[in-house]
């Protein structure tokens, strides 16, 4: 079969007779293909900057998104295995850096970056260094309210370590001079915002401990304050030279940082968080007129007290004027009860000598019933009481064995031979004396024997009668 494209051309031939050169053609997959061979082979790594804007997370575990600046953007595709390494979580509007190699998608050929790394940047990456250092102290125990000191109620003199020009001095010492004038303060100068602010401040902390320590300024608390900003403005309050300065401090310390929703590092270490300058010099200074009332109230309180002492000493002093009495009734009552004691104690010995006599006639009688003849008495009693106690049981056995003998006797006569001979009748034997009780056993002519009730009768059978019943 002919080739398709040698018919084409043999056509174009014949049509026009022209002889066309011969042209290399590519596919859109092989162009697309070599573009992005050109682009990997020719680009290493890069690192860019840009705002993450239309982030995709499909099913695949994939993510998909543009990075965008103010003028241009790029797709990017961050694989599963590169994205699970990630220290936060990505979303649309962050501003990051990432860590890139170009490429070409070739199915639709758009130009696209695959990212391999990817971080904070900005306030982001601020961000995530805020935790960091936070995670670190909390571990370290830096923040754990066992090591907070307690605030002096009326502090004899207060380290403001700040700006001597920013305005949250000023509100301060405006506070400080409405609530409580008198109490003096020291400013220690220090920048607060820059890259040598952290070391001025953690500086400025550890001059006002060195100073207390020694005595040359009596302060017993430092205020560490500025106003607020954004997070770069306030970083130096994030800093660990600034946070271990005010943990190893032997001085309370006020962390009053920036405005109420602001929160720093220092706040966490400090021993207390003022929410704004202003609140951290109200947080120091107990307020005039407060104490001015409570002192009021104390002085009352002490009249009143002063006052219920007299009446009861008053009381206490009547009553012992009503217990005291002339020293002869006094004497008159103790001779009294003499007189009763000498009574008792006279009843007490009667009574203890009766007692003591009763007991020694006891004595006597028991001793009087142990001598022998007293003894032999007791004993002759006994005797004759047990001998007549015998004669009688004795008495008693023979009437009883007579009556018994008497019975017997009458049972042994109702059941004997002898007193049914009496009643008539008789005893039959034989010559040697046995007894006939069937008249069939005898013999006529045979001599018996005849027992009668009085005499015997000795007699010839003439004739037996047997009883045919």
């Amino acid at each position: 079969m002919q080739d398709p494209k040698l018919r084409y051309n043999s056509r174009m031939q014949t049509n026009t007779d022209i002889q066309t050169p011969k042209r290399d053609t590519l596919t859109i997959s092989q162009l697309n293909r070599q573009a992005k061979r050109l682009l990997e082979g020719n680009f290493p790594s890069v690192w860019i900057v840009g705002e993450i804007s239309n982030l995709s997370r499909p099913s695949s575990g994939h993510w998909y998104f543009s990075l965008k600046d103010s003028n241009a953007q790029v797709r990017c595709a961050m694989f599963r295995t590169s994205n699970a390494r990630l220290r936060f979580q990505a979303d649309s509007g962050q501003q990051v850096m990432a860590r890139a190699k170009l490429s070409l998608y070739e199915a639709r050929g758009d130009y696209q970056l695959i990212v391999e790394h990817m971080e904070l940047a900005g306030d982001g990456l601020l961000a995530r260094q805020f935790d960091e250092l936070k995670h670190r102290l909390f571990q370290e125990g830096l923040f754990d309210q066992q090591h907070k000191q307690i605030l002096p109620t009326l502090p004899r003199h207060i380290a403001i370590v700040t700006s001597p020009t920013g305005a949250a001095i000023h509100d301060i010492l405006t506070v400080l001079g409405r609530r409580f004038p008198s109490i003096p303060v020291t400013i220690f100068p220090t920048p607060v915002q820059g890259q040598a602010a952290a070391a001025g401040i953690a500086k400025a902390i550890s001059l006002v401990n060195q100073l207390a320590a020694s005595g040359s300024l009596p302060v017993d608390v430092i205020l560490v304050s500025r106003g607020g900003g954004s997070l770069e403005d306030l970083w130096a309050f994030n800093e660990e030279v600034v946070a271990r300065a005010i943990s190893q401090s032997d001085l309370p310390v006020v962390s009053a940082v920036g405005h109420e929703v602001d929160v720093t590092i220092a706040d966490f270490v400090a021993d207390h968080r003022a929410p704004t300058p202003s609140a951290g010099a109200e947080l120091l200074s107990p307020d005039r007129q407060e104490i001015l009332a409570n002192f009021t109230g104390y002085e009352q309180a002490l009249i009143r007290r002063m006052l219920q002492q007299l009446e009861s000493s008053r009381q206490r002093l009547h009553w012992q004027q009503t217990r005291l009495r002339h020293p002869g009734s006094r004497l008159q009552e103790h001779s009294q009860r003499l007189d009763e004691l000498e009574l008792r104690l006279k009843n007490s010995w009667r009574n203890r000598c009766q007692q003591q006599k009763l007991g020694i006639d006891l004595i006597q009688s028991r001793l009087q019933q142990q001598t022998p003849a007293h003894l032999t008495r007791q004993l002759t009693v006994r005797y004759q009481n047990l001998y007549r106690r015998l004669e009688q049981q004795v008495a008693k056995q023979m009437t009883h064995r007579r009556q018994k003998l008497d019975n017997t006797m009458h049972l042994l006569d109702a059941v004997s031979p002898l007193a049914t001979l009496d009643r008539g009748y008789a005893i039959v034997a034989d010559a040697k004396g046995q007894v006939i009780t069937n008249a069939a056993t005898a013999t006529v002519g045979q001599s018996i024997h005849t027992k009668l009730a009085k005499g015997a009768i000795k007699s010839t059978v003439v004739s037996i009668e047997q009883d045919l019943t």
